[in-house]
């Protein structure tokens, strides 16, 4: 899963958001390190739909304009969920190789 991906569905675990949301929830959870543009972020979104990882929660006429919210469905949450443990994984077994680093405190000197 590739780090947008990541992001969005993390973005929509706790709410339903529209696409200017999502865009603000995944620069604030990745702390800047990824910014969506729209075609990016339209294009995802149409895909993770069609995968069933997300479903269209409503449409709200906002200034004339449709707003489109997405939320993350039960196959959204289960991929989120397998990739966070996933990485928590990788992580650990990054930190353990670390750790026989020589000149570390867990390493040879």
């Amino acid at each position: 899963m590739q780090a947008p991906t990541f992001f969005i569905l993390t973005a929509l675990a706790a709410q339903p958001l529209h696409g200017y949301g999502i865009v603000q929830s995944v620069a604030r959870l990745s702390d800047g390190e990824v910014n969506l543009r729209p075609g990016t972020l339209y294009g995802a979104l149409d895909r993770l739909d069609q995968q069933g990882l997300i479903a269209v929660d409503r449409e709200e006429s906002v200034d004339g304009r449709l707003r489109r919210y997405y939320r993350l469905s039960d196959s959204g949450a289960a991929a989120l969920a397998d990739q966070a443990d996933r990485l928590r994984r990788h992580a650990a077994a990054a930190g353990r190789q670390l750790a026989l680093r020589p000149g570390t405190a867990g390493g040879a000197a």
